[in-house]
């Protein structure tokens, strides 16, 4: 592209959106709630994803041991289980330290446990995590044949539930941020329509007298990614602010809730916004212009 040309190209932009100020201002404000609307669901969407692997990679199997095993047993099994293959750690729970625990959840309620006087009912165990949920379910049922174990539970129901949990929270926001995103190409590709259509005569003239496709077609691809752009750039400040506000929020109420940290994640999200916007400003452009280059 020669210099001069690009700078009539970038004349252009200007000039059409001075001269469509109104469907301007309009196209903007509609990418800016349409990105806006699909960077909330992202935003939701990638923390909810976090939330999922926290909870999946907190899945555990309790292994139970058979009474009366000897040290060295329990240390030679602990090692078998150490080297089977998918498994990531391996901690011997006493069961000293088992009653201690159940003492701590039980709170104000733990006078039950005095009824039991020195008499202790609960196992030594082993808890193991594995290195993927998925091998949970393989890892318990090999670790519950072996020599010395009693059993092997991981909440078998509850760990299923949740498995289908997380997989529908990541195809539903998948599924949901496609149709965001096409809805948005949708909206603005309508939008600058009407400014193509506004200049259907001055496009067709350009044609007659012998102007390629691309040198019409560059102008409002330009104006279609400045407007995306300026979208864009209002639609990352919104998530940002809204991010902070929402990020505030859930900690004064739930300290511990694992959110992402504002920094890099919305860096990223920004950069995504603006590409996004420049993205789909120029193939709402290039739809909207397609047909009136049939001349």
């Amino acid at each position: 592209m020669k210099l001069r040309t690009g700078e009539y190209f970038i004349q252009e932009v200007f000039r059409s959106l001075r001269r469509n100020n109104w469907m301007s201002f309009a196209s903007v404000g509609t990418v800016t709630v349409s990105l806006f609307v699909l960077g909330v669901f992202l935003l939701l969407v990638m923390n909810m994803n976090r939330l999922a692997s926290m909870l999946e990679s907190e899945v555990q199997i309790s292994v139970y041991l058979e009474g009366g095993i000897k040290a060295e047993a329990r240390r030679d099994l602990q090692q078998d289980i150490v080297n089977m293959q998918g498994i990531e750690t391996v901690k011997f729970v006493s069961r000293e330290e088992a009653k201690q625990r159940l003492s701590e959840r039980l709170g104000d309620q733990k006078y039950l446990l005095d009824a039991l006087g020195d008499k202790n009912p609960l196992p030594d165990s082993f808890e193991v995590t594995v290195v993927h949920p998925d091998m949970v379910g393989t890892a318990a049922d090999a670790i519950a044949r072996m020599d010395g174990v009693e059993s092997a539970k991981y909440g078998q129901d509850v760990v299923r539930h949740l498995f289908d949990i997380t997989r529908l929270i990541r195809i539903f926001g998948l599924v949901l941020m496609l149709l965001l995103a096409g809805a948005t190409l949708f909206i603005i590709s309508n939008t600058i329509r009407l400014t193509v259509f506004a200049r259907r005569k001055e496009i067709a003239i350009m044609k007659y007298v012998g102007a390629t496709d691309w040198f019409i077609r560059w102008p409002f691809l330009m104006e279609g990614m400045v407007l995306g752009f300026i979208g864009g750039l209002l639609a990352a400040v919104a998530l940002r602010s809204f991010y902070a506000a929402m990020a505030a929020k859930i900690y004064s109420t739930l300290a511990f809730f694992p959110l992402l940290p504002q920094y890099p994640f919305m860096n990223y999200v920004t950069a995504v916004i603006l590409l996004s916007g420049m993205v789909i400003g120029a193939i709402g452009s290039t739809i909207s212009l397609k047909r009136f280059l049939k001349v």
